[in-house]
């Protein structure tokens, strides 16, 4: 089956939660949605229950950190579905740890999923988007983008340094069609993950997957006279505030 290359999207990285939540509404929408993560397992399950729902999708097993699985995974969906408009890098990866107990070898791991995994996504698409004129790219980010993480230094600093490759590639790419465009997400996603393990303060409010979601169509939708570059997204509380 091919459809038309302006109605594919890939998401590089999809877990339960928002990467769920933006695979079900893209192909709400008509997109044909390629499924890329290394748990093959999840992202079958995914690309079956879009399916049997009517919609578009096809799983792809691909580590982010790995040039030729990348690579193959964007290949097989080109092949399928047609050239991607819309790219979503929202892989991610952390140990968790301080200054004296991150390795040097989780320190890369975290940088090479979050930051080169992003650059060789957008690699994959980028000429073709520069051929038509026209493509959006998102980046997911977080609190640490812009706010350092005590107990956090492979995460925060590898958020820090994925926002500055998507204002750089804003830089670049704006004036050429693409738009490039970052998402701070600050604060906890409501996930059975959270709400299982990591017990959250009940009184603290939760980020809905499916409206966070809704913002990044809003984003694709943007008219290029009036795009924007970051969103930040928070729950509504009052000690964002103080």
């Amino acid at each position: 089956m091919n459809i038309d290359g302006s109605q594919v999207v890939m998401l590089a990285g999809v877990g339960p939660g928002l990467g769920a939540a933006l695979a079900h509404l893209f192909a709400k929408q008509g997109y044909a949605v390629g499924l890329m993560a290394r748990n093959t397992e999840y992202i079958n399950q995914l690309e079956s229950e879009l399916v049997t729902s009517g919609y578009t999708a096809t799983a792809l097993t691909a580590d982010l950190t790995n040039s030729n699985q990348v690579r193959s995974a964007f290949s097989k969906l080109r092949e399928r579905f047609g050239p991607v408009e819309i790219l979503i890098n929202h892989g991610g990866s952390a140990y968790w740890k301080g200054i004296l107990e991150v390795s040097p070898e989780e320190f890369e791991q975290v940088w090479r999923v979050s930051v080169l995994g992003a650059l060789l996504c957008c690699q994959e698409v980028v000429p073709n988007m520069q051929k038509k004129g026209k493509g959006t790219i998102l980046f997911s980010g977080a609190t640490s983008t812009v706010r350092g993480r005590k107990g956090a230094i492979d995460f925060s600093s590898a958020q820090f340094a994925r926002r500055g490759l998507a204002d750089a590639m804003a830089r670049e790419l704006w004036p050429q069609g693409i738009h490039v465009a970052h998402i701070i997400i600050d604060g906890v996603i409501n996930t059975p993950r959270v709400r299982k393990q990591l017990k959250p303060d009940p009184d603290e409010p939760l980020l809905d997957p499916a409206e966070i979601a809704k913002n990044y169509w809003h984003l694709v939708q943007q008219q290029r006279n009036a795009w924007t570059f970051e969103l930040d997204l928070r729950p509504n509380r009052e000690a964002f505030f103080e």
